[in-house]
C-alpha cells in the first residue's frame, strides 16, 4: 500500500525538524501535506547546539542561554573578547525537539511516523520511501540519514582528507555560585595537544551550572574513559573546582572533510551533514542547516526543485577548508598555535564572518595574512595544483 504526500522528511533531528518548522511558518505549506518519519520518537536531550547570530533565527523563542563576551585561551595567547553585534547562543535538544513536535501536531496536514526508514529513491515523476511494510511517495523527499558509510567511501578517494571532531560534554552543578553567566569560554587550548587539536568549552547557564565540553579533531574516536579522564582534569586543574555534580552527558562525532557529500538525486534531497551542510574545517553545522533550509524554502515558493539551486557553499571556502584541513592532517601546523594567530591579529567579528563563509576576499586576505604564510602558502599550492 502506497501513502502520497507533497513531501517527505526523513530524520527528526536538526536538518529535518529546521525544514518542518520553517514550513509550518509559511502559509503556502498550509495545504501542503508532509509526512516526517523516523525510527523513534526523540525523548532525550542528547545533544547541544551552540552558534553566533546578529539577529533572532528560527529557533530564537528556544534559546536556553546566550552569552555577549567569550574568552579565549592557549598557550600563546589569550583574550576576552566582546561579541556584539553578535551573541553566542545554545540551544538544547529537548527542547527543539519537544517544541517543533508539539506545533506539528497541531497542523492536520502534517502526519509524523516512527519506522525505521530502509531506503529512498527517485526518478524524475515522483520520490519514495521505503519502510519496514510500507512504502511512502512524495513529490520531493528530504533527506537526513545516510544509508551508507561515507568514512568509508571517503577514504577510498585521493586527494580527500578525513578527521572527525569528537567531543564529549558534561552539564554540572557546583555547590558554590563560581560563574560568570554572560562570558563563555569559546576555546580552551591549555589541555594536551599529543593526539590532535583539543580544546575545552565552557558554557556557563547559571552561576552554580555549566556546561563543559572537551573536544578533538583527530582521526578516530576514543574510549569513553579518555574523554571522561581530560574533563575531570580540566574541572579539577584548570577551573579549580573539587565539588561537583554531573548533571547529564553528551557525545558527538561530526565529519571534518572535503570529502563531496551526495546533494541527492532527481527529486531527493539530503539535508544536514548527510547533505554537506557542515563546514569541513570547523564541524559547525548549526547555522549552515538554517542556510540551506532557507534555499529549500525560496526554491518551492517558486516552485523550483531545491536541487538545482545555486551550489551551497562557493568554491572558494571550500578551498580554504581543504587548506587548512592539509595543514591538521599532515601536521604542518598545530591547531591550537593556528587558532591562536586567528584570534591574535582579527577581530572576533571578522573570525565568525569567516567560519559563516560570509567575508569578502579582501577580508579573506588578511584573515590569511595573519597566520603562518609559508605553512598555509605550500598547502594551498597543493590544494590548488
Amino acid at each position: 500500500m502506497v501513502n502520497e504526500y507533497d513531501y517527505i522528511i526523513t530524520g527528526a533531528g536538526c536538518a529535518g525538524l529546521s525544514l518542518l518548522r520553517s514550513m509550518m511558518q509559511h502559509q503556502y505549506f498550509s495545504n501542503k501535506k508532509v509526512l516526517l518519519i523516523d525510527k523513534v520518537e526523540k525523548i532525550a536531550n542528547d545533544r547541544t547546539w551552540c552558534f553566533w547570530e546578529q539577529q533572532p533565527g528560527l529557533f530564537e523563542d528556544i534559546v536556553y542561554h546566550r552569552w555577549q563576551q567569550i574568552d579565549f585561551y592557549s598557550n600563546d595567547f589569550s583574550a576576552r573578547f566582546d561579541l556584539l553585534p553578535y551573541e553566542y547562543k545554545m540551544i538544547r535538544g529537548i527542547d527543539l525537539y519537544t517544541t517543533v513536535l508539539a506545533e506539528a501536531k497541531q497542523h492536520p496536514n502534517i502526519d509524523i511516523i516512527y519506522e525505521e526508514v530502509q531506503s529512498v529513491f527517485s526518478n524524475e515523476s515522483y520520490a519514495a520511501v521505503k519502510a519496514v511494510d510500507k512504502e511512502f511517495h512524495a513529490e520531493y523527499i528530504f533527506n537526513s540519514i545516510f544509508f551508507t558509510d561515507w568514512k568509508q567511501q571517503a577514504l577510498q578517494q585521493k586527494n580527500t582528507y578525513v578527521l572527525l571532531q569528537h567531543f564529549k560534554g558534561w552539564m554540572i552543578e557546583t555547590a558554590e555560585n563560581i560563574f560568570d553567566t554572560p562570558i563563555a569560554t569559546f576555546m580552551d587550548f591549555r589541555v594536551s595537544q599529543g593526539e590532535g587539536t583539543a580544546f575545552v568549552y565552557v558554557l556557563p547557564v547559571a552561576k552554580n551550572k555549566t556546561l563543559i565540553e572537551y573536544t578533538v579533531f583527530s582521526e578516530e574516536v576514543f574510549q569513553q574513559e579518555k574523554y571522561n579522564a581530560a574533563l575531570e582534569n580540566y574541572i579539577t586543574s584548570i577551573l579549580k573546582i573539587k565539588e561537583y555534580k554531573i548533571l547529564h552527558a553528551e557525545f558527538g562525532v561530526i565529519p571534518m572533510t572535503n570529502y563531496k557529500f551526495s546533494k541527492g538525486n532527481n527529486r531527493i534531497i539530503n539535508i544536514g551533514i548527510a547533505g554537506g551542510d557542515t563546514k569541513a574545517s570547523s564541524g559547525y553545522t548549526f547555522q549552515f542547516i538554517q542556510k540551506h533550509t532557507a534555499k529549500i524554502i525560496d526554491a518551492l515558493l517558486h516552485e523550483k526543485n531545491p536541487l538545482l539551486t545555486k551550489p551551497f557553499f562557493e568554491k572558494r571556502f571550500n578551498l580554504y577548508d581543504s587548506i587548512l584541513l592539509n595543514v591538521l592532517k599532515h601536521k604542518k601546523m598545530s591547531g591550537d598555535k593556528i587558532f591562536a594567530q586567528l584570534f591574535k591579529n582579527n577581530s572576533v567579528q571578522i573570525i565568525f564572518k569567516f567560519l559563516d563563509n560570509e567575508t569578502s576576499l579582501k577580508e579573506e586576505l588578511k584573515i590569511m595574512n595573519s597566520v603562518s604564510l609559508k605553512t598555509f602558502l605550500t598547502a594551498a599550492i597543493k590544494e590548488i595544483f
